[in-house]
C-alpha cells in the first residue's frame, strides 16, 4: 500500500503543478515526503511545539496523523511577490506600495507574511487539486496547516508559507473522525 501512497503522491504534486495560479505565473515549491524517518521528526516536531500552541490538543491529534501517514505531499510559496493585480486584498491600493511598505514578518510554527492574497488563492488551487487527486483515487488525505508549518520550521521545504496533505491507505480514515484530547 506504501508504494500506491507514493505513486498518488506524484500525481497529487502533478495536479499541484498544473493547478490555475494568478498571472499563471508559478511559484510554488512542491515537496513530496514518504520517508519514516522524516515523517516521524515532522511528527516529533509537532509534539514538542504543541505546548507553545494555543491549541495544544489539535497539534497532537494532528502529529498522530502524520506519525501513521504514508506520506506527505507539501506545497508552499517560495518567496514573496505579487500577482500585479491592485486587487487591494492585502490593505494596500496598489501591488507596489504592497512591496514598498511590507514589513515581513515570521512566526515560529507559523510562516513570513504578510502575502499577496492571490498567491494564497495559487496555494488553496493546488491544495484542492492535491486532495481531489487523492480522493479521485481512493487514497485517504486531509489538507493541514500544521504539517506545512512543522516541515518549514524543520528546513524540509524552502517557502514562506507551507501546508501540507497528509495520505494513507487503510482500512480506516485515519484523518476523519479523529479523537483530540481535551486538556
Amino acid at each position: 500500500m506504501k508504494e500506491a501512497s507514493l505513486m498518488v503522491a506524484q500525481l497529487m504534486a502533478a495536479a499541484m503543478r498544473t493547478a490555475p495560479k494568478a498571472g499563471g505565473k508559478d511559484f510554488l515549491e512542491i515537496v513530496i515526503i514518504h520517508q519514516e524517518t522524516v515523517l516521524q521528526r515532522i511528527s516529533q516536531r509537532m509534539v514538542e511545539y504543541a505546548p507553545a500552541s494555543t491549541n495544544e490538543a489539535y497539534w497532537r491529534r494532528d502529529a498522530a496523523n502524520i506519525a501513521q501517514c504514508d506520506a506527505v505531499v507539501l506545497v508552499g510559496l517560495r518567496r514573496f511577490t505579487t500577482a500585479g493585480y491592485d486587487c487591494n486584498g492585502c490593505g494596500f491600493s496598489t501591488c507596489a506600495e504592497f512591496s514598498r511598505h511590507r514589513e515581513e514578518q515570521s512566526k515560529e510554527m507559523g510562516y513570513a507574511g504578510p502575502q499577496c492574497i492571490m498567491r494564497m488563492m495559487d496555494i488553496g488551487a493546488a491544495l484542492v487539486s492535491a486532495a481531489k487527486t487523492a480522493g479521485l483515487l481512493n487514497i485517504d488525505n486531509r489538507v493541514q496547516q500544521r504539517v506545512g508549518a512543522a516541515a518549514r520550521d524543520l528546513g524540509l521545504i524552502d517557502a514562506e508559507v507551507a501546508m501540507g496533505v497528509p495520505i494513507g491507505v487503510s482500512g480506516k480514515n485515519i484523518f476523519f473522525d479523529r479523537p483530540t484530547a481535551k486538556h
